[in-house]
């Protein structure tokens, strides 16, 4: 699935996404988990004390998958499907939360807080391509 999202046309910025993501994920988990927010008692890796799986993998592709389909969307288009995407990976995280011994909420931190911090990292991954792409639009051609 990753290889065919990068495969599409500009792949430097699905690339760059991908690495955006992962990093801002990154960044947010391990701040909550210090924080005591969210503990994730199973472990793939167990170095780690956050969801490798998904800061790493499954949100970066989604992400990307969401900057494909904002691409050419209006400001109010893009708010609206973030929420096509944050709806259900909070819905998803909720199911995880209350069923499994995946993931764990602590100290005040409930789904809201989820759906908020997901949203918020979607459009500013899309704030952040953009901002990219207005960059690489300015720059002066050299004279050869």
């Amino acid at each position: 699935m990753f290889v065919n999202l990068i495969r599409k046309p500009p792949a430097k910025d699905w690339l760059l996404i991908f690495l955006f993501k992962g990093y801002i994920s990154t960044i947010l988990d391990k701040t909550l988990v210090t924080k005591n927010k969210i503990m994730y008692p199973v472990k793939l890796v167990k170095w780690f004390d956050i969801s490798v799986i998904f800061d790493y993998l499954l949100f970066p592709v989604v992400c990307v998958y969401y900057n494909q389909i904002t691409k050419s969307s209006n400001l109010f288009l893009i708010i609206v499907k973030t929420f096509y995407f944050s709806v259900p990976m909070t819905i998803l995280e909720n199911f995880f939360e209350k069923r499994t011994s995946l993931i764990k909420f602590k100290n005040g931190w409930n789904i809201y807080h989820s759906f908020l911090t997901m949203s918020l990292t979607f459009l500013v991954s899309r704030t952040f391509i953009a901002l990219v792409r207005g960059a690489d639009n300015t720059r002066v051609p050299e004279n050869t």
